[in-house]
């Protein structure tokens, strides 16, 4: 494993523990498992957890890196769970990625048991689509990834329409995974610039990246 990957993972596993639902026993689900890192964590934490993801290679890897993890192959849009299965669904860097966020989202709520939450952590509109178009120097390629960006408000009002109250959480970004990934896009000045305006002093909503507690029948 990475240290590029580690240091993303330590952003979402500081936001999981903080944020006080990972319990023993407790049912979770995880959209977008990738190489399986995070699934495996929140199983060693003591959670009844299982994951979804839609590249039939990253389930691959992972069953090299950790064996038999409990991940199906299917998106975001369309969950092979009953209703009300979940205490809790977390997912990272995903919900961008998902072109109908409110198909997602309905799908998110119906497996969600009463007063269960969706954490998720996802690009801030306005400062993603900066970066994406400086790295992929054009205006419209990087948008067919990420079609699902929105600003603070957005995500705010698309969650309240699915019954979700949503809550900013302050999480740190500036990590190894971070830094490594504005090196390689930006250079040495890409950095230069991030020592100098720390995106993890701006106001929370306007923050490269929002971590969000969205929380049922709150």
């Amino acid at each position: 494993m990475s240290t590029v990957e580690l240091g993303n993972l330590e952003a979402n596993q500081r936001f999981l523990l903080e944020s006080g639902v990972i319990t023993p026993g407790v049912r979770v689900l995880e959209i977008g498992s990738g190489r399986g890192s995070l699934l495996k964590w929140l199983i060693d934490q003591g959670a009844d957890a299982r994951g979804i993801e839609v590249s039939a290679e990253r389930i691959a890897e992972s069953r090299r890196l950790y064996g038999d993890l409990p991940l199906q192959l299917t998106d975001g849009a369309q969950l092979p769970f009953t209703d009300h299965a979940f205490d809790l669904v977390v997912s990272f860097d995903v919900f961008e990625h998902i072109p109908d966020s409110d198909a997602h989202l309905r799908e998110v709520a119906r497996v969600l048991r009463p007063r269960g939450a969706y954490l998720l952590q996802t690009p801030n509109k306005w400062t993603n689509t900066v970066f994406e178009t400086i790295r992929w120097r054009s205006f419209t390629t990087w948008r067919e990834i990420h079609c699902a960006l929105h600003t603070a408000g957005q995500l705010e009002r698309r969650l309240a329409a699915h019954g979700f109250t949503a809550e900013f959480a302050n999480v740190p970004v500036v990590t190894g995974f971070f830094l490594a990934k504005i090196r390689r896009y930006l250079g040495w000045p890409g950095v230069a610039a991030v020592r100098v305006l720390n995106p993890d002093k701006l106001p929370r909503r306007w923050r490269t990246n929002f971590y969000v507690r969205a929380r049922r029948g709150v």
